[in-house]
């Protein structure tokens, strides 16, 4: 993965804004990581799927770059998340999104059926 262009983008994005090069570091270590990389090598999408390989995925982070958009990366990176062998079988996955219902939505992800049963403690400041 190359963490260079992964910061770029997330540290300028609206769910991980100002987030620090470590922290981002530490995340991608302790996730299963997914990237789209041109013939030359270079990294155009990215995607982490946050989850303990048995009972619960988080995908998070998932990003195609602006220049490589509309030509259906997103649905293929989606594609190959879903196929990979260590998120078979998961009885639940999650993701937060808010601009890309449309996208998730061709693959299965419903808003939620009960939202009052999610709970959530967001600090959205906490890399200022």
């Amino acid at each position: 993965m190359d963490l260079s262009t992964i910061h770029g983008y997330l540290s300028q994005s609206y769910w991980a804004k100002n987030i620090p090069l470590k922290t981002m570091e530490i995340a991608i270590n302790h996730s299963l990581c997914f990237g789209v990389f041109t013939n030359s090598g270079n990294q155009i999408a990215f995607a982490r799927m946050i989850t303990d390989s048995a009972t619960f995925a988080y995908l998070s982070d998932v990003f195609v770059l602006e220049e490589h958009r509309g030509k259906g990366i997103s649905k293929w990176l989606m594609q190959e998340i879903l196929a990979h062998p260590q998120l078979q079988g998961i009885r639940r996955m999650a993701l937060a999104t808010s601009d890309a219902h449309g996208l998730y939505q061709q693959f299965g992800f419903k808003v939620l059926g009960s939202p009052a049963s999610f709970m959530e403690l967001h600090q959205p400041d906490v890399y200022l």
